[in-house]
């Protein structure tokens, strides 16, 4: 199937209202829908089971179209094209003895995946590809058939740069000494650094901090993703680790982005507000974490992200496992149109269990 995206290719991520882009995003869902209900087998039989049918939705808001909850990727194979048409397959980061997520892509589905990516992307950076610092070591990325979500973060930002600087040894220890002349051969320059958020707090911030050095990156933009959760557990606000960021490192502007290995390409970044924003590709809904019903702005509860550019596999409409809050549409303060949300943290894992339960057992 052509992805639906591909027709908006060419229009600014963030230049239609929330009343146009939801117009136009509600038939783009309702056309995936379809195409996987008929595609893949397992999605099939979850829709029957759980929501019915596809002849008992109504299609008119995406609110009412059928949803899958991400822990069902560790559990099913889940794709809509044959095993010959599948170019690599992702897993979703997890500790030792943990399931991870398996998600089958299609040569079509990456390459609208990578274009949306750059057209979101290049709204902060600019079309110019810059010298670029990882925040990581380059084992993460050896093998691109199969590889973690943590390697598929940084193919993907790699494309904004030229000429990475893995700034971190196996080992995670910060190579300073090989960072400092790097910087030094790139003096003049503008330097992106992408990293993910934990692994900069720790061996980037406080690395920095031990050695009691500074670093000079005065003209540079860091791009970081990730959960907050190891932060949140040392009482590290995102301005705390803004403003840390500036001490060691001078690092003036910090955006975060929000996203996951079952949605490739579906980026949600920051705004200028600090809250992360729905480009015209996609959308943010909040259910209650009881009824799943969704929930008005301002209310917390469960996330669920949709995509129109997934047609490997069905990740089109996903149920997350993190709690948010939408704080409304088309806000002052930011040029951005679309829905502007916030990550709480993550569900208690009983409330998130029970939920899973459910579509598991109606599903079966």
């Amino acid at each position: 199937m052509k992805s639906p995206a591909r027709e908006l290719l060419d229009l600014p991520p963030y230049g239609r209202t929330q009343v146009e882009k939801r117009a136009d995003l509600t038939q783009r869902i309702e056309a995936l829908t379809r195409f996987h209900y008929e595609a893949c087998a397992p999605y099939r039989n979850v829709v029957d089971r759980v929501f019915g049918g596809l002849g008992r939705v109504d299609f008119r808001r995406i609110e009412d179209m059928p949803f899958l909850p991400v822990s069902l990727f560790k559990d099913l194979e889940l794709k809509s094209v044959p095993d010959a048409e599948v170019i690599k397959v992702l897993t979703s980061s997890g500790t030792t003895g943990q399931q991870v997520s398996r998600i089958h892509v299609d040569a079509e589905t990456a390459q609208v995946q990578s274009a949306v990516l750059i057209k979101v992307a290049q709204h902060f950076l600019g079309k110019e590809r810059l010298p670029m610092v990882i925040l990581d070591h380059a084992g993460v990325v050896k093998d691109r058939r199969s590889y973690s979500a943590r390697g598929a973060g940084i193919l993907g930002m790699a494309q904004f740069g030229y000429r990475p600087f893995y700034a971190l040894r196996d080992d995670m220890s910060l190579d300073l000494a090989g960072l400092r002349d790097y910087l030094g051969t790139m003096k003049g320059r503008r330097i992106l650094l992408f990293g993910f958020t934990g692994m900069v707090w720790q061996h980037f911030v406080q690395a920095l901090e031990a050695s009691s050095l500074r670093l000079d990156l005065s003209d540079s933009i860091l791009i970081h993703s990730g959960g907050w959760k190891k932060l949140e557990a040392l009482a590290v606000s995102q301005e705390d680790f803004r403003e840390r960021l500036r001490a060691v490192a001078g690092i003036p502007r910090v955006v975060n982005f929000y996203g996951m290995v079952e949605q490739v390409g579906g980026v949600y970044f920051e705004n200028e507000l600090h809250f992360l924003q729905a480009p015209i590709y996609s959308e943010v809904i909040v259910r209650d974490p009881v009824t799943l019903a969704p929930r008005p702005d301002g209310q917390p509860g469960l996330v669920q992200v949709v995509s129109c550019l997934p047609t490997s596999y069905p990740g089109h409409s996903l149920l997350t496992e993190d709690l948010g809050v939408i704080h409304g549409a088309d806000l002052p303060g930011t040029a951005m149109k679309g829905r502007s949300f916030e990550i709480l943290g993550r569900v208690p894992k009983a409330e998130l269990r029970g939920c899973s339960d459910t579509f598991q057992t109606r599903a079966a």
